[in-house]
């Protein structure tokens, strides 16, 4: 019985390439989007190689969208393996800088669409008795940083809430994994978004700007997204998949580097690199 994919944030960068990597590893693969006017060049890349691809809307913050979505892939293939939940983006900004609805808003489309998700998809899995959930996360999950408190909180929650899932679900069959890229070359930082309200005199505008050149710095050495969706198929292949699965080098270096230091030795460290 061929194998079902569902992925979350597939017009672009990650989502996109995991759609790809998952159909050419011969899963019916639905990949999902917010706004599927963006579907044309997945569609495309799936002609061209007769890929096993199904494009479909799915809103991550509306929890009709969700029902639907799960509806309709049960009603046509009837079985759901494997789940990535990759839809998410940014804020800018420091704490002071935000207001609490816009701090609000970054959980709800990152942390908790994707228990909205899993709580849909959970019991499918449990009654097919196997299933993999893949949250993908972020070497910002486990290392926080200035000025993008809102989306690095988001991450550590969601890192959390999948160590807990693992022991959670493994009883019945599924396995849960967090995929921990670090920068990646995507529109992310294109689509990162700026406080509604900025504050010309904020006190934490240099840290801000400081931050925000050095991640484009970074961006110009990102990982391909591919990479991150080949340790995804990866993964999937192993009978006892990790927990976690860094991608890229400066994931690992600064996982590393915080694994072999102090905690304040781990922050000068940082404080180095990013001033």
């Amino acid at each position: 019985m061929q194998k079902v994919a569902l992925v979350t944030g597939s017009s672009s960068g990650i989502g996109f390439e995991t759609s790809l990597a998952l159909a050419r590893d011969g899963y019916q693969t639905f990949a999902s989007m917010r706004d599927l006017k963006k579907a044309e060049t997945l569609l495309n890349a799936a002609k061209k190689e007769n890929l096993p691809i199904s494009t479909m809307q799915l809103d991550v913050d509306k929890p009709e969208s969700v029902k639907l979505s799960i509806s309709k892939i049960m009603s046509e293939v009837g079985r759901i393996d494997v789940l990535v939940n990759n839809a998410g983006y940014g804020i800018f900004g420091c704490l002071e800088d935000l207001t609490l609805d816009e701090i609000r808003q970054q959980f709800e489309t990152n942390f908790f669409s994707i228990i909205r998700l899993i709580q849909q998809v959970a019991p499918i899995m449990r009654k097919q008795g196997s299933g993999t959930i893949v949250n993908i996360s972020s070497v910002a999950g486990r290392i926080g940083f200035p000025g993008t408190p809102a989306y690095i909180s988001s991450k550590f929650a969601l890192e959390g809430l999948s160590e807990s899932l693992r022991y959670e679900m493994s009883p019945f069959g599924i396995n849960t994994i967090i995929i921990e890229p670090g920068v990646i070359k995507t529109n992310f930082l294109n689509a990162m978004r700026m406080p509604s309200a900025p504050k010309p005199d904020s006190p934490y505008k240099d840290i801000t700007n400081k931050v925000v050149g050095g991640i484009k710095m970074m961006m110009e050495m990102g990982t391909p997204p591919k990479e991150v969706a080949d340790v995804i198929v990866k993964a999937l292949k192993e009978k006892n998949p990790l927990p976690r699965y860094p991608v890229g080098n400066d994931a690992i270096m600064f996982l590393e580097a915080k694994k072999m230091k102090t905690d304040i030795e781990f922050e000068n460290y940082l404080k180095k690199e990013l001033f």
